[in-house]
């Protein structure tokens, strides 16, 4: 027999300049970054807090605040390293991820394998157990009007009982 949970997770950054773009620890090219106190990685901010909300361990700014230094500018696949340490050391196995990214640009189809595969290696899952999607807002809202980019992820993990 065995326990189930799902967590889901939501992040916004707004665009900046003179930052890099990364979302599911890819770099993407494009004329602007996003801003964070972190790498500002809105894609892996996300399945982390899925990730804690799926086994009740609170969210992304109880355990990496922006409000510690340690964290600036901090390559946020090292953020979800140690999340999956967390889950991991509550007996829990992570099941599968499915997140989806909200911009309007830049266009993202070409960098979603590299991204659902370098999230599998950090999260120590097959490929086949992460789904990554790209959506607009058809020009609605902040993202649709290239103020910023939003994710949405959600996490099933398992325990045996």
């Amino acid at each position: 027999m065995s326990d189930y949970r799902i967590g889901n997770g939501f992040d916004v950054h707004a665009f900046a300049k003179d930052r890099k773009l990364i979302l599911g620890g890819i770099e993407i090219e494009y004329e602007l970054g996003l801003s964070g106190h972190s790498d500002a990685d809105v894609l892996v901010h996300a399945v982390i807090d899925a990730l804690l909300g799926a086994v009740g361990l609170g969210d992304i700014g109880r355990h990496y605040p922006d409000s510690d230094e340690t964290y600036r500018n901090i390559d946020s696949m090292f953020l979800l390293e140690d999340t999956v340490l967390k889950v991991k050391s509550g007996g829990w196995s992570i099941s599968n991820v499915d997140a989806t990214v909200i911009a309007q640009r830049p266009k993202l189809s070409e960098y979603i394998d590299q991204m659902r595969e370098r999230l599998a290696g950090v999260l120590q899952i097959d490929n086949s157990r992460v789904n990554v999607k790209a959506t607009t807002t058809e020009k609605l809202g902040f993202t649709g009007r290239e103020e910023g980019i939003a994710a949405l992820a959600t996490a099933a993990v398992y325990k045996a009982i």
